[in-house]
């Protein structure tokens, strides 16, 4: 065999090579949308039940005005921000939000028993667990995604395919402190 070969011999790996990271490449990112789309349900989800949340302590709390339209506020924003950072941004206020107005519901005993209120307040838990899970496994598929990028040999070929790094989902400066209410 001449050196011409050998050429096209190790030509044609780098190729199959190339071929599987771009493949990879291609399914990790994949696997981010997807990852994205199922906090996108669930943060719909939770922001359709705040309307009836916000109804049942309407009715306890007539006085804390200022609270339910932060709420609403906080979920309309929601529901039009677009992108990781801009998400992150808007449910980090929601949540910061629905603190006030569960701390409001701590005052009202009649509130706390009332049926409607308990089973919004059971959906809305639920929903926050599956947020939670959602994000996790958005940050974990970004977090394998990134790594391809980042190792060897998929360094060298991933920026000309035109991969590039993805960011992660994080919480706000409001869900890292907690909420303190004023009743006076």
């Amino acid at each position: 065999m001449d050196i011409f070969t050998y050429l096209i011999i190790f030509a044609g790996v780098l190729l199959v090579l190339a071929l599987a990271a771009y493949n990879a490449f291609v399914s990790a990112r994949l696997r981010i949308k997807e990852a994205w789309s199922q906090i996108d349900v669930q943060l719909k989800r939770r922001s359709d039940l705040i309307p009836n949340l916000v109804a049942s302590v309407k009715a306890y709390a007539k006085h804390e005005k200022g609270v339910f339209e932060d709420v609403t506020k906080a979920r309309n924003s929601l529901m039009s921000a677009e992108g990781p950072a801009d998400k992150a941004k808007a449910d980090d206020m929601l949540s910061a939000s629905l603190k006030s107005l569960f701390a409001i519901a701590e005052a009202y005993p009649n509130l706390k028993a009332n049926e409607n209120f308990l089973q919004v307040q059971k959906e809305l838990s639920d929903t926050e667990d599956k947020v939670a899970y959602s994000r996790q496994f958005y940050n974990s598929s970004v977090l394998d995604y990134n790594t391809k990028l980042k190792t060897f040999p998929n360094v060298l070929i991933a920026g000309n395919l035109g991969f590039q790094e993805e960011e992660f989902y994080e919480a706000g400066e409001s869900e890292r402190r907690s909420v303190k209410v004023d009743f006076s």
